[in-house]
């Protein structure tokens, strides 16, 4: 198993029922129905094949657990489809169909549009908009922050601008989490999470952005696009990092027509018989390039490092090295592609030597370096040179207002909370973001109980320092 050979193993049943042999089987057949293209689905996206909105539109339903299927519109199933809908070929870039929600047709919908008519919360009520926090972000971190909130009886709003799960929720198979021996995907993890923070009240808003945060007395009021402002005691800010981008103005161009940023599992199929080449050197390209050899006929993991040690964990390298359908190029970079319309080959550079060679690729999915997004925080928030938040002791001297210390999670904006990937220092792990987005809720009840304890730090006049009170 840690070599690829095999998936899982199932205990022979010795008894009749065996209910664990039966439970086991099912789970496996589950697995496979979602991923097979046969079964009819709750969603059907029509679009052409290597449309950018088209692909936006898979991983939008992909991360966030809505069953679909895709036609490309030039087949006869999506010829069908269309048909069947009453819309002609030329319509729009992309028709989204839900036949189980009484046959509703979108064409060219927004995010907001096609999760809100599955029933996702995309707005608010005027009598909804006050919290005790408010977590931007619905990444790993943050659905833990909001499970343990809502259950605990904090009245809390998650806010999420793009897919629940985060950079995280890209992940085709997450081996090293605690409790899943098979591993699970991100996605499945993300939307358990999701369901588990629902369940105990937790307020959602998904596909909508917080733009702006100020501090006004006791209560923070946040701007959030096409919603309004909201109000909250605390803040939490999970909001992650996203991958850096190539900069190489011919690939940015194929952008969603054959370059992806992230795992985009929802195109592995479409590279079925074809060749992937995945760009990164951390566990989420190599269990990217993994899913995808599955599918592709090759796969091409590049890797500017000398060693996939440098940056992976042990068992996903050595079940790489392993994986007959993978090459590994260590201590290498891409510098150049394009095609006509769509990613039809890129050039990849030895660092040491300096000399390049082209190679096919139907698929380019890139997963380089961190970036985190901070720039829409009010300027009394400090952060590293990175972008990246200080929090607890990093926040000292004038970056702190306060008489009594920080928290470990509190910025230099008193209560408002940063946790996961985006906070400075942190492990860019699942299952630290998860521990980090639990122990915030802790500090956060602190803060809300101890209202004696804000009061500010004395400023210091011509005549000395004025006495503390």
């Amino acid at each position: 198993m840690a070599l690829g050979d095999i998936n899982y193993y199932v205990l022979k049943p010795w008894t009749s029922p065996d209910e664990l042999f039966h439970r086991t089987i099912t789970d496996f057949l589950h697995e496979w129905a979602r991923s097979d293209l046969a079964t009819q689905r709750e969603v059907v996206v029509v679009a052409d094949r290597h449309s950018s909105r088209g692909h936006q539109i898979r991983s939008l339903l992909t991360r966030n657990g809505i069953p679909h299927a895709f036609h490309d519109r030039a087949s006869s199933q999506g010829e069908a489809v269309l048909a069947h809908v009453g819309q002609g070929p030329s319509a729009g870039s992309a028709t989204v169909w839900l036949p189980v929600l009484s046959g509703r047709v979108l064409v060219d919908p927004t995010d907001a549009e096609i999760v809100a008519a599955w029933g996702i919360p995309t707005s608010l009520a005027e009598d909804e908009r006050d919290f005790d926090v408010v977590v931007v972000g619905a990444g790993p971190a943050g659905l833990a922050a909001a499970v343990y909130a809502s259950s605990e009886g904090l009245r809390s709003l998650i806010v999420e601008r793009e897919s629940i799960g985060g950079q995280a929720g890209a992940s085709s198979l997450i081996r090293n989490y605690l409790g899943f021996s098979r591993g699970l995907s991100g996605a499945e993890l993300a939307q358990r999470g999701y369901q588990q923070a629902w369940v105990f009240g937790a307020h959602f808003l998904l596909t909508r952005e917080v733009t702006s945060v100020r501090h006004d007395a006791d209560r923070f009021a946040l701007s959030i696009d096409d919603v309004g402002e909201v109000t909250a005691r605390t803040v939490l800010l999970a909001t992650g990092v996203s991958y850096r981008r190539l900069n190489i103005p011919e690939l940015e161009a194929l952008s969603g027509a054959g370059v992806f940023y992230g795992a985009s599992v929802s195109e592995a199929q479409a590279m079925t018989g074809r060749c992937a080449v995945v760009i990164g050197g951390g566990n989420s390209a190599g269990q990217a390039a993994l899913h995808l050899s599955r599918y592709a006929r090759r796969v091409m993991l590049v890797v500017r490092a000398s060693a996939l040690s440098q940056g992976m964990s042990d068992y996903l390298s050595t079940e790489l090295e392993s994986a007959p359908g993978v090459e590994i190029r260590t201590g290498a970079e891409i510098v150049a592609g394009g095609g006509t319309g769509r990613l039809e080959y890129v050039v990849v550079r030895d660092r040491a030597s300096g000399s390049d060679a082209t190679v096919d690729a139907d698929g380019l999915f890139v997963m380089i370096g961190a970036k985190p997004h901070t720039q829409w925080l009010p300027e009394e928030v400090r952060h590293d040179s990175g972008g990246f938040l200080s929090v607890g002791s990093d926040v000292s001297g004038e970056d702190w207002p306060l008489e009594r210390a920080p928290f470990p999670y509190e910025t230099s904006l008193p209560g408002l909370f940063a946790v996961g990937d985006v906070r400075s220092g942190s492990v860019k792990r699942v299952a630290s973001a998860v521990g980090e987005g639990s122990v915030v809720v802790s500090q956060v009840h602190d803060f809300l109980q101890a209202p004696a304890q804000r009061h500010e730090r004395p400023q210091e006049s011509a005549a000395g320092m004025v006495p503390r009170t």
